[in-house]
Formats: C-alpha cells, sequence, structure tokens
C-alpha cells in the first residue's frame, strides 16, 4: 500500500494559510491592506468550522485575523500557500506526510522570489509534526487536484513547463506524481485560462479550470461568450474531461460551471472563476465577485456539496493579485484511524 492523497472534502485537521507581506505581487501600502483584508476574510470563514494556522513573515501585523486563528512567524516571500506548502497524503503506516514539491517561482518568474518559499512546506511540516518526503518536480498545489481514488488533474503548461521541469516527459511527470499521491491515472488539460499567463499568472493552474467534487464528477468553468478567448478553451476542457476515464475506468460527469459575466476590470481581462473554491469542514467557501451569476455557482455547488454549507466570500482582490480562495488555502487531512 503506497501513500495517497485524499480529496479535499475528506475531513481535515485544519487549513494552512500564510499572511500577505511586502513584495511585488501586493505593490504598494493600499494595496498590501486590500489583501491582508481578503486574506482575513477567507480565513475567518473557514475558523468557524476547523482550525487555522497562518503563517507571518516576522514583524508583520495581523489585528484583522479572528483570535480563533493561530499565527506562527515564518520567514515568507509571498502568500500563495496552496503552491509553496506541502501536499498532505495519508501515508501507507497509518499516518501523515507532507511531500514537499520543488517550489521555484511559478518557473521562475522575473518578479517571483522564492530564497524562503522554497523552505515553506519542509517548514510546515515540521509545524505539524509529520515528516516530510522531497521530491524533485518543479510543481505547485494548484497544479493538480485529486479524486482522492486514483485520478489527478494537470496541466501541460504546468508541469511540462520548461522552466519549471526542463527535459521530464509526462511519462517520467506522471510516474513522480503518481508515487508521491498515490495516484494511477493523470488526466491532462493542454492550457489554463487566458489571463493566468499574464504578468502575475501561473500559467496554467489547473485549480481555476476544474476541480473534483466526488469520484466520478467534476466541475469545470464555462465561459458561454463566444468572443472570449476562454470560450474555446473550457470547451476544450469539457470535451477532455467528458472523453475522459478516471482510475475505475468510469466516464466522468461533468458539470458546467458558468463564469461570471465580469470578464474585465480596468481594461485589463481576468480570470474570476468559481471553480477556485475551497472545501473545508462542514462547508464550501466560494470565490464571489458581486456578480449576477454568483447565486447561481452557489446552488451548483451546494448540488455538489450536499449537506454542506455554501459561504461566499469576495475574491476580488485575491484574483487582482494572482489567484483565488483555493490559492491562499492548504488543507491537512485528519489522520486515518486503523
Amino acid at each position: 500500500m503506497s501513500d495517497r492523497m485524499p480529496a479535499e472534502w475528506a475531513r481535515h485537521a485544519r487549513t494552512w494559510m500564510a499572511w500577505p507581506t511586502s513584495n511585488d505581487t501586493f505593490g504598494d501600502a493600499s494595496e498590501l491592506a486590500a489583501a491582508r483584508a481578503a486574506w482575513a476574510a477567507v480565513a475567518n470563514t473557514i475558523v468557524r468550522h476547523e482550525p487555522v494556522t497562518m503563517l507571518i513573515n516576522p514583524g508583520d501585523r495581523t489585528d484583522l485575523l479572528d483570535p480563533r486563528i493561530a499565527t506562527v512567524e515564518v520567514p515568507l516571500d509571498d502568500a500563495w500557500l496552496r503552491d509553496s506548502g506541502p501536499s498532505f497524503v495519508h501515508a501507507a503506516d497509518g499516518g501523515i506526510r507532507a511531500v514537499d514539491w520543488t517550489f521555484n517561482g511559478w518557473g521562475a518568474q522575473s518578479w517571483a522570489k522564492w530564497d524562503a518559499d522554497r523552505h515553506v512546506a519542509r517548514r510546515v511540516a515540521g509545524l505539524a509534526g509529520v515528516p516530510h518526503i522531497g521530491s524533485p518536480l518543479v510543481q505547485e498545489g494548484g497544479g493538480l487536484h485529486v479524486d482522492g481514488a486514483g485520478t489527478v488533474l494537470l496541466t501541460e503548461t504546468v508541469q511540462l513547463d520548461p522552466d519549471r521541469n526542463p527535459g521530464w516527459s509526462r511519462e517520467q511527470v506522471e510516474a513522480e506524481v503518481h508515487a508521491r499521491l498515490g495516484t494511477s491515472t493523470a488526466i491532462w488539460l493542454p492550457r489554463g485560462l487566458t489571463a493566468d499567463y499574464g504578468e502575475y499568472g501561473t500559467r496554467g493552474h489547473v485549480d481555476i479550470v476544474a476541480a473534483f467534487t466526488r469520484p466520478g464528477s467534476v466541475v469545470v468553468h464555462t465561459q458561454p461568450d463566444s468572443g472570449h478567448p476562454d470560450h474555446e478553451v473550457s470547451q476544450e476542457a469539457a470535451e477532455i474531461l467528458r472523453a475522459a476515464t478516471d482510475a475505475r475506468g468510469r466516464r466522468l460527469e461533468v458539470i458546467e460551471l458558468l463564469a461570471p459575466t465580469v470578464t474585465e476590470v480596468d481594461g485589463e481581462l481576468v480570470d474570476y472563476s468559481y471553480v477556485n473554491h475551497y472545501v473545508a469542514n462542514g462547508v464550501v467557501v466560494l470565490c464571489a465577485f458581486d456578480d449576477p451569476r454568483d447565486a447561481d455557482a452557489a446552488r451548483v455547488l451546494s448540488l455538489a456539496y450536499p449537506g454542506r454549507e455554501i459561504v461566499l466570500v469576495d475574491a476580488r482582490d485575491i484574483f487582482r493579485f494572482g489567484g483565488g480562495v483555493h490559492c491562499v488555502t492548504q488543507q491537512q487531512p485528519l489522520q486515518e484511524t486503523r
């Protein structure tokens, strides 16, 4: 029996996050303040349902946080813990382990710094009191999605990015991912949403395109406007997912999640997506955009996650800085009882 990454909807021991600190991502003091307010809104929502630990760059203030949130000082470059943090797995011996992917600033992008963040996964493992296992594969937690039953979603422009993994073949990537996550079937999407290839983008993270909601079922970002560049991107993703079979040999049920009606902010294309939600104990934290489709997305996900409360949290400022609710959170699963 190998290690296995459980699905996000499995019970959590806690959620890990990182507090925004001064850097190029957040720009001036007003932008940093906006980022902190947005991150706090997410953390303060989650802590009503499960424990939250927030990593804080030494010297930063955290007065916006609910006092129930644990804080610990850790050197940080940025605040996207889904990407710099570990992927927690159930170990073969019944414990929890933390997979420490190699992190290089989303493909060594010019604005990124990762001298501190490349050590964050190992530090989180230590704080969690679990062993960590390193991986030579350069990738981020937002670049994968698992169903907990052997299937993983990947994108070609992330794992096969020459600035991340030069010389790696698809087969080599799959072998490493399967070895670390206990998966056996990889479904590859060719690319991410168009705006994700902008200045502060990730070059194709899957967690704004598609996400499992249970084994055999996946939600996919759907852009109905034929004039939008993501119309074809989302159509192609849906077609690939409908034609794919999971690790159990089943065709996937594909649930279309309509994109918000807002597609530009200040003349710039945005990649607003309801797919980028976070599933915690008893709750789904859903990105909101003050958009007519917010309520529609909440209804779709209430059916996809029966029994969970759907809480909308304004994610416009998080997306302004390069990600969404899923990108700033990382789940630590509850240890299995044997």
